[in-house]
């Protein structure tokens, strides 16, 4: 399925947060969105989530209007794993991924469907453990199974890797570049440039609530492209981006 936003603009309060931007990400993708802190990633991850109307410009899932599907069809068709997750219930990590399955009227595949999602998180050791005794990476872990549940066509992820170690944060990004081999619709906010070079089949870079540069990681990874949105020069070696020093 195709995600597509055009000419989206976002204000809170009287500060221009998304500027006109146009963002698509179809089957088969996984693009990275990536910028500086106060970039407009988190905004504009919630604009095409459908979870915040722009003021000008509109959100299509296949050429139809988001806000026309109705939230019952829209939670069929895409999962969304917020930035900062937090679980405050007294649930086992399973009872968590399970609600992932609320938004599907037929409940006979909840068990293969949370089974499968738990062992490609990599969280199925743990399922049986109360989330709020869980670690903060063990958690993420545990709300992406959720979202996996969902079994939708498209993913949105706000920074999957935070709070991960190494290897969990390589397992997470080999997932998503897993899904969207097998066709599905992918999109995560990612702060790691290396990570983003590595596995992102294209990048969208913001800048000031503009796009700056959408395209291969080759290309919007440029020098140019780095300086003007994160104020740093870098050092690299093959697909390693080290931000080396700041500009001033």
């Amino acid at each position: 399925m195709k995600l597509a936003a055009t000419r989206v603009e976002v204000r809170l309060g009287r500060k221009p947060v998304l500027r006109g931007i146009d963002a698509e990400v179809g089957a088969g993708e996984l693009l990275g969105l990536i910028g500086a802190n106060g970039a407009g990633k988190s905004t504009a991850m919630r604009v095409l989530a459908g979870l915040l109307r722009p003021e000008q410009g509109e959100v299509r899932l296949d050429g139809t209007p988001v806000d026309r599907l109705g939230p019952a069809r829209l939670a069929l068709l895409r999962s969304y794993l917020p930035q900062e997750p937090v679980a405050h219930w007294s649930l086992t990590a399973a009872d968590v991924v399970r609600l992932g399955r609320l938004p599907h009227p037929d409940r006979r595949n909840d068990a293969a469907a949370v089974e499968r999602a738990m062992r490609r998180t990599g969280t199925l050791a743990f399922a049986s453990r109360r989330v709020d005794t869980l670690s903060a990476g063990e958690r993420m872990r545990v709300l992406l199974a959720r979202a996996l549940a969902v079994e939708a066509p498209i993913l949105l992820a706000d920074e999957p890797t935070a709070g991960l170690d190494p290897l969990q944060q390589l397992r997470i990004m080999q997932l998503l570049h897993e899904l969207a081999r097998e066709g599905g619709t992918v999109l995560a906010v990612l702060h790691d440039l290396t990570l983003a070079a590595r596995f992102c089949t294209r990048l969208l870079l913001l800048h000031e609530g503009l796009v700056l540069a959408d395209g291969p990681p080759g290309d919007v990874l440029s020098d140019g492209n780095l300086a003007r949105a994160y104020g740093v020069t870098v050092r690299r070696a093959g697909e390693l981006i080290v931000p080396w020093a700041p500009l001033t």
